[in-house]
């Protein structure tokens, strides 16, 4: 990540603002009065600090520059609709801190704007007046486009729909909900699934084949899975490796899908990433650069709600609405659904008890709007019977990372090997009864995240499993029962309850910590049902002429019950990304 990118005035100073109606008068703005000079004013992000520095003349803010930062894009990834390109250059020209926050961005752009509000403090001036600066806003505006193909959604699998499309010469328009692009992609770990890569040859696993990786993902995902399916995505994983490579996506390194899998297939695009999230821009920013390359428009803050179709049930078009109430009307000669899962719709997800009380990485717009609109014209729908959940600290990520310590459930019980793959963790959770799950450390736990944990104020400690017990609010007798037990297993080097291997057992010393893990979503199962061409299919199984899906709105017949491995997802994204926008520009 680079830091200290400096924002320049005459580049911001083009920026349009943002829209609702002209006042009839502008309203005076207030005297400001600064100390000159610049001041670092700090804030906290989405993933840490982070520091802004900003220099003041004695009437006014002259430069911002956004040096320290850990959130999602960071500073230097050079898109041109993130807050770090696009809040300093509306804050210079408004001299105003009555900026709207990006949509898909919001904590990192209030962060900004907090962040400048304390060095405006710092240098002496007035935050309350320049929060009460309006903004002007240009008219809200109806607008129609034509296209020949319109894609709902810029994540993975929308952003490889475009880039294929618009090199096959069609004239594509990309409707996003939110402010920036990337989706759940972004979000993630920024990790790549693929066999027979040289990164593979490289870590000593050589060999690997497409037959290899289908028949772990079948193996994994059973029944559910769309055989025809699941081989186009393994044969034709390394092609679309190396085609995110030569599109600009840089690989690290490989490492395991679990460390007691072989051989390593997740690829890497942040050095040692571990389970880091938020991560996916590496990925994203390169696919969204390929695609302003071409002569594709990507429109931002549409949330599309409506397609429309001819006399024939033929899709034709989207209605979608801008957040002044505007409406944009695409019409094309094919429409691409790639809206991402539902993991921010409460009622689609309370189908799955497990979840219950579950939070989620995912953008705030993943609500299933593509599957609602879809089924409007007919689309079938597969409602999976289980979502993917993990048992983790949100804030930390422990609990998924194969650690050394001990997992109980909401009883204070240990029912699980805690080495074992992290579906299996949670599985075990849910079938215990138990809506969260305590890790439970001491200080010589060798797992980074854990050190992390035990330095926030989330994290429970106490001298004695009784104390502790007390904390967590979970029967003392039970809680300390199995805390003695493990640190037996640990002492006898034999796991004899549950198999955990002995070289993975870290007895409890000393000043013990409990960290709360409760259930999390990040992929939903199930949605649209597609055939191999990506085309959307009505409740005949025949599809709908001018529809088509990729990504997690149509993951049906890709997993079973159970998340295989991570970079399944955003490689199969990218897999039927590609071929819905190879065929909807024929």
């Amino acid at each position: 990540m680079k830091k200290g990118i400096l924002v320049g005035i005459s580049a911001l100073m083009a920026l349009s603002l943002g829209a609702c109606s002209t006042p009839a008068e502008k309203p005076e703005e207030p005297k400001a009065g600064y100390t000159a000079g610049t001041f670092t004013g700090t804030s906290r992000g989405m993933k840490g600090d982070m520091n802004v520095d900003v220099t003041f003349s004695d009437s006014e803010i002259t430069k911002i520059e956004i040096t320290t930062t850990n959130d999602t894009y960071g500073v230097g990834y050079g898109l041109d609709m993130t807050p770090y390109e696009t809040l300093p250059g509306k804050i210079l020209e408004t001299q105003s801190l009555n900026i709207d926050a990006i949509t898909g961005a919001t904590i990192t752009s209030n962060a900004i704007l907090s962040a400048v509000g304390d060095a405006v403090k710092q240098a002496g001036g007035d935050v309350d007046a320049l929060k009460a600066v309006e903004v002007e806003k240009a008219a809200a505006k109806d607008e129609t486009l034509d296209a020949d193909v319109v894609i709902v959604g810029a994540g993975a699998a929308g952003m490889s729909a475009a880039l294929e499309a618009s090199n096959a010469g069609a004239r594509v328009i990309i409707l996003e909900k939110q402010g920036i692009p990337g989706g759940a992609t972004t979000l993630s770990g920024g990790k790549l699934l693929a066999a027979g890569t040289e990164f593979q040859e490289a870590a000593g696993f050589e060999g690997d084949t497409p037959e290899a990786l289908y028949d772990y993902l079948k193996g994994v995902g059973g029944d559910l899975i769309d055989d025809e399916k699941l081989h186009e995505f393994t044969d034709n994983a390394l092609g679309d490796f190396n085609w995110l490579i030569d599109n600009g996506v840089v690989v690290k390194d490989v490492e395991p899908i679990h460390s007691s899998i072989t051989p390593w297939r997740v690829h890497n695009t942040l050095e040692k990433a571990g389970m880091t999230n938020g991560n996916g821009g590496l990925i994203t920013v390169p696919l969204v650069k390929a695609v302003q390359a071409t002569d594709a428009e990507i429109k931002y803050n549409v949330s599309a709600n409506e397609l429309l179709t001819n006399e024939n049930g033929d899709v034709v078009g989207v209605v979608g609405v801008k957040p002044d109430g505007s409406k944009v009307t695409v019409n094309a000669k094919s429409v691409i659904i790639a809206t991402g899962g539902y993991a921010q719709n409460k009622e689609m997800i309370s189908r799955y008890p497990s979840a219950e009380g579950y939070v989620t990485s995912v953008p705030r717009g993943n609500v299933g709007d593509g599957l609602t609109m879809s089924e409007a014209v007919g689309a079938q729908i597969f409602n999976a019977p289980s979502t993917q959940i993990v048992f983790t600290s949100f804030t930390s990520g422990v609990g998924i990372n194969e650690e050394a310590g001990l997992i109980v459930n909401e009883k204070g019980e240990r029912v699980v090997d805690e080495f074992t793959y992290q579906y299996h963790v949670a599985e075990a959770l849910v079938n215990s009864g138990s809506k969260i799950g305590w890790y439970i450390a001491s200080a010589n736990d060798p797992a980074p995240t854990v050190q992390y944990a035990m330095t926030l104020d989330s994290t429970l400690k106490a001298e004695s499993a009784e104390e502790l017990a007390a904390l967590m609010g979970v029967d003392p007798t039970t809680f300390a029962s199995a805390v003695a037990r493990y640190n037996e297993l640990c002492a006898a080097s034999n796991d004899e309850d549950f198999g955990k291997p002995a070289d993975k057992m870290n007895a409890l010393e000393g000043t013990i910590y409990a960290i709360e893990m409760k259930p999390v979503v990040t992929v939903t199962y199930g949605g649209l049902v597609t055939d191999v061409e990506a085309q959307v299919l009505d409740t005949n199984n025949t599809p709908i002429k001018g529809l088509y899906a990729a990504g997690e709105v149509a993951f049906t017949g890709l997993f079973g019950t159970e998340y295989p491995c991570c970079g399944m997802a955003i490689g199969s994204a990218v897999r039927f990304g590609r071929i819905a926008g190879i065929n909807a520009a024929k």
